[in-house]
């Protein structure tokens, strides 16, 4: 078979620095367009995009020849880059190392893309650490949570 057929959905959720609350809607609304430039860029097609002040979740179907861990360095690296010199008022800002990421069938597509959607509504009831918690709990990811938040 000379082609790779693939359908690749991939859930990602990421933080600022110190999970420093500094994604403001004004930055969202330019970052989140931004981000998906750097996920077309990158031959990918950004599905659903949303986050709070201290954290994004993105949701990407990626080609098969691109790892996690190049996609996530493309966007974080990029999107900082991008803030600093958009934004230097915020001073020196990066994101936070590592990410959460899951792997989405696309069967389930459409209640990810609810669920971060839903970003807002759902912090409401639920803070950051316990969200990230529950997702690799839920997806069976092992962790030392003292490592998760360092």
């Amino acid at each position: 078979m000379p082609s790779a057929y693939t359908q690749n959905f991939y859930h990602t959720v990421f933080s600022t620095k110190q999970r420093a609350g500094l994604l403001t809607p004004d930055l969202e609304a330019r970052l989140y367009p931004f981000i998906g430039g750097i996920v077309r860029d990158l031959r990918c097609t950004l599905l659903a995009v949303n986050g709070m002040p201290d954290h994004v979740h993105l949701l990407v179907r990626y080609r098969p020849n691109l790892s996690h861990s190049e996609l996530l360095q493309q966007i974080k690296g990029r999107s900082s880059k991008w803030i600093n010199e958009t934004f230097p008022q915020l001073g020196r800002f990066s994101w936070q190392e590592g990410y959460g990421g899951f792997t989405v069938s696309k069967s389930v597509v459409p209640e990810v893309e609810a669920y971060i959607a839903r970003q807002k509504e759902h912090h409401q009831r639920q803070d950051f650490r316990s969200e990230l918690l529950e997702l690799l709990r839920r997806h069976g990811i092992e962790f030392d949570e003292h490592e998760v938040f360092k």
